[in-house]
């Protein structure tokens, strides 16, 4: 075949193919295309696009920079999606050129199915990387322990998560109350959602009220230009995890249940009513129900966060769980240290059961982490750790040396306690005083008295 020849044969086999001049007239249409729309070929050669095919808009794309378009047409019966292109003679426009990707509806419809496909595997895979994006720090899979507790703990996280209503955490310092929200939110169904801690101790609470509920712009002096959102806003499609929720403000706690109630806030200095869809995660180290009690948290408030109460046991009631939590403590820190214990002797195992654990996982990992710093070798060993237990008898014999010996008793015991909370704390002073519910001035005066000046 000729080179001319062949170059007509393929013009011809391209559907709807069709090119007008910089003034608008065809000065090219295939056969296929004179035959899909239904004109004559010949008589159509020079005449304007749009009085040859009235649906057409090639002429749009005679000025301007935009050098593609696309187009869909539907008429007389007939449906195409047309691909446009700008031809250029360097930086003058000297037509448009306009050609069929498709000419029917069975291959619109694959088309469809094809690109839905498509999408559909994009959104699956853009929705899981912002899953990650979001995702809380824990999920389920760092609840560490099979103990029949462990097993009960994550049968009520994963009941928790199916529902919306409000949850609220109880457990001792170190027991994980943070982790155990957030396996709740990435179980859930607001898992894209954002996950937005606040801490009730942890604002003046002159500052409490605009950093849960925002404020606008001239609300008080020093608010920022445009307002602020506050936690619920930032939380909202989301989960507000409220941590020590038992030290919340008594004056903020009916603004608190409102919100609950009637799913809208009121920024600081704001006239209008904010809608919010927001679940509540609360947790406590203290007995909510006790506080009621005392009159220091509302009791109103109480049963509307308490929906679906949570316990985690403390570590001193499933101690049959220390294995599996050291050596994944000890797998982790091995990337973090640099060192490669892969074996923890049974001596090790036994010290730890000895061990009441006050400050339950968290010094337990403490505790580890420790041992591992001095850690030499594949194995790690009791000598490695630096745990206060004290299990020996009572020397009656030199009680009678002391003066007041109950007093002195008494003594060594409270100097022990604080020793031992200081080193849970690795000696943040402030966070000894709250966990012995003792002011910070009182605590200075107690390692005074008893000659605790550092963390041994």
């Amino acid at each position: 075949m000729e080179l001319g020849k062949a170059y007509k044969f393929f013009l011809d086999h391209i559907h709807g193919l069709m090119v007008i001049n910089k003034a608008g007239n065809v000065v090219y249409m295939n056969r296929q295309c004179a035959d899909y729309i239904k004109v004559d070929l010949v008589s159509s050669i020079g005449k304007y696009v749009t009085d040859v095919f009235p649906p057409s808009n090639m002429q749009n794309l005679l000025t301007g920079n935009k050098r593609v378009n696309s187009n869909f047409y539907f008429a007389d019966g007939r449906m195409s999606f047309s691909m446009q292109v700008q031809l250029r003679e360097g930086d003058a426009i000297v037509g448009v050129l306009e050609y069929d990707l498709i000419q029917d509806v069975d291959a619109l419809e694959d088309f469809v199915a094809k690109y839905t496909k498509i999408l559909a595997e994009e959104r699956k895979t853009y929705r899981e990387q912002l899953r990650n994006l979001r995702r809380t720090n824990y999920s389920i899979g760092d609840l560490i322990g099979s103990s029949p507790k462990m097993i009960e703990l994550k049968n009520r996280i994963m009941q928790a998560a199916t529902t919306n209503s409000t949850v609220v955490i109880t457990g001792e310092t170190g027991t994980g109350k943070e982790l155990v929200a957030h396996s709740i939110h990435n179980l859930s169904a607001r898992t894209f959602g954002n996950f937005i801690k606040i801490n009730a101790a942890g604002f003046p609470e002159s500052l409490a009220e605009s950093e849960f509920f925002g404020y606008e712009e001239g609300a008080f002096t020093g608010a920022k230009k445009g307002g602020k959102k506050g936690k619920f806003e930032l939380a909202d499609a989301g989960t507000l995890f409220i941590d020590e929720i038992n030290q919340m403000p008594l004056p903020l706690q009916p603004k608190i249940l409102r919100a609950l109630q009637e799913r809208e806030i009121d920024r600081v200095g704001g006239g209008e009513s904010v809608h919010i869809d927001v679940r509540i995660i609360a947790a406590s180290n203290r007995d909510l129900a006790e506080l009621v009690r005392e009159g220091s948290f509302r009791e109103d408030l109480f049963y509307r966060l308490n929906v679906l109460p949570i316990c985690i046991p403390p570590l001193r009631e499933r101690k049959e769980d220390l294995p599996e939590l050291v050596m994944d403590k000890v797998v982790k820190l091995n990337l973090e240290l640099g060192k490669n214990i892969i074996y923890v002797d049974d001596a090790v195992y036994g010290r730890l059961r000895d061990h009441d654990w006050p400050g339950n996982v968290r010094e337990l990992h403490n505790a580890i982490e420790q041992a591992m710093n001095y850690a030499e070798g594949d194995t790690l060993r009791v000598e490695y750790f630096n745990l206060r237990i004290d299990n020996s008898r009572l020397d009656l014999s030199k009680l009678s040396s002391f003066e007041n010996p109950i007093e002195a008793i008494k003594r060594e015991a409270e100097r022990k306690l604080i020793n031992e909370i200081l080193a849970m704390f690795d000696g943040n002073r402030s966070k000894t005083a709250d966990y012995l519910k003792i002011s910070r001035p009182l605590l200075y005066q107690k390692m005074a008295r008893l000659g605790i000046k550092t963390v041994k």
